[in-house]
């Protein structure tokens, strides 16, 4: 289950100290796209041969920063400027990504992120990747990795096939120690499962038979062979359907104390009493949340669908705590002075309830325009794809 799309374009910082291997993942994101066009801000001169980096055609999907670093800048400002280049209407684009420099301090680009006016962004993780072989070194040279790995959404223990098995179970264990709650992944030459980071985006079929040559299309042919084998061995996917609504006390519970390893919530939920006329998108990634509310289309089914995504997650444990989240109707005994009042629910405690989840909300962007071949809007288009 794939929840539709929304206005909103998640930005992932890629992260790592020099050599981690950034550029390597971030070719490989763009080599097995599946169709999902990517924006890419780097901030490495020469990490990447810029000139022959377009996504879908697109000319000036890129943005090269050159000299300098990017989370130097005073205040968002100058992040504000590229991420508008990236999310014109004409872009169309699904996702993009920030591949941060080598010694950048991964939390400043992530404040910025959060800070920016631009309505039409979603942060979308920060991705530290480590390099396995070079870890206890890097560590000496570089101490300030461990704070790094502290505020990161995802690790990539990358270049695994360079260090024995025991090493690699010790070197896994000492990053998840650093990162805490983060999930930790190992690969080798970048290669991760790209839903990891971002949904596929389903495309008209005009769109794949007449299209210019991409990105995706000029790297294929370099691509190792067996390259994409079992690279959704390292994480699990966990699928939650309900047509009972939730209990909004109890899924916050849920949510704030969610494990370590579950990298990704998304989906929609349905709330019930706690508000009849929205459906709420739900989008987390690391311990970021946010809800957005909208309405229930005429004749939509009311249900809460969540997907999950992490490693190390205990399948049976997250879908046995997600169903104990759902409203049964009946006030909980538990709460001071509702023993008495069994099947009842009192709508002063469902507002008080519904707090937790507003705590979260952030109002849906506004809705793109969508240009036609010709560059003019087209609001039909426009309003079948929100």
């Amino acid at each position: 289950m794939t929840p539709p799309r929304t206005p909103q374009i998640p930005v992932v910082v890629l992260a790592g100290f020099l050599g981690s291997g950034k550029t390597t993942l971030l070719n490989h994101l763009l080599r097995n796209r599946a169709g999902t066009r990517i924006g890419v801000i780097v901030n490495d001169f020469g990490a990447i041969e810029i000139d022959a980096m377009t996504v879908s055609g697109q000319v000036g999907s890129t943005v090269s920063l050159g000299n300098g670093c990017l989370c130097c800048a005073v205040d968002a400002s100058e992040l504000d400027t590229f991420l508008e280049t990236l999310t014109r209407a004409p872009a169309r684009l699904d996702v993009i990504v920030i591949e941060a420099s080598g010694l950048a301090e991964p939390q400043e680009l992530v404040r910025m992120l959060l800070a920016s006016d631009n309505p039409h962004i979603l942060y979308g993780g920060l991705v530290e990747v480590v390099d396995a072989a070079e870890f206890d070194r890097t560590r000496q040279r570089h101490p300030e990795i461990d704070r790094h790995l502290a505020v990161a959404d995802l690790v990539v223990l990358n270049k695994t096939d360079r260090v024995g098995e025991a090493e690699r179970e010790r070197l896994r264990a000492a990053v998840a120690e650093l990162s805490g709650p983060a999930a930790v992944i190992s690969a080798v030459h970048g290669r991760i499962d790209p839903e990891l980071l971002f949904d596929p985006a389903l495309r008209p079929d005009h769109e794949d038979k007449v299209r210019q040559l991409t990105f995706e299309d000029l790297l294929r042919e370099e691509a190792p062979d067996g390259h994409d084998d079992h690279l959704h061995a390292s994480y699990e996917s966990v699928d939650f359907t309900s047509d009972v609504p939730m209990d909004p006390r109890r899924f916050m519970e849920f949510l704030d104390s969610r494990p370590d390893g579950l990298y990704r919530i998304k989906g929609f939920a349905d709330f019930g009493e706690g508000d009849r006329d929205h459906t709420y998108a739900l989008h987390a990634v690391g311990r970021f949340l946010r809800f957005v509310p909208r309405p229930w289309a005429r004749g939509e089914q009311r249900l809460t669908q969540l997907v999950m995504i992490g490693a190390g997650i205990d399948a049976a444990a997250l879908s046995a705590g997600l169903a104990a989240c759902r409203a049964d109707g009946a006030a909980r005994t538990d709460e001071p002075g509702r023993a008495d009042q069994p099947g009842r629910a009192d709508a002063a405690d469902v507002e008080r309830a519904m707090w937790g989840v507003l705590r979260y909300v952030q109002e849906q962007a506004p809705e793109p325009e969508v240009f036609d071949a010709h560059g003019t809007a087209d609001p039909r288009e426009a309003a079948a794809e929100a």
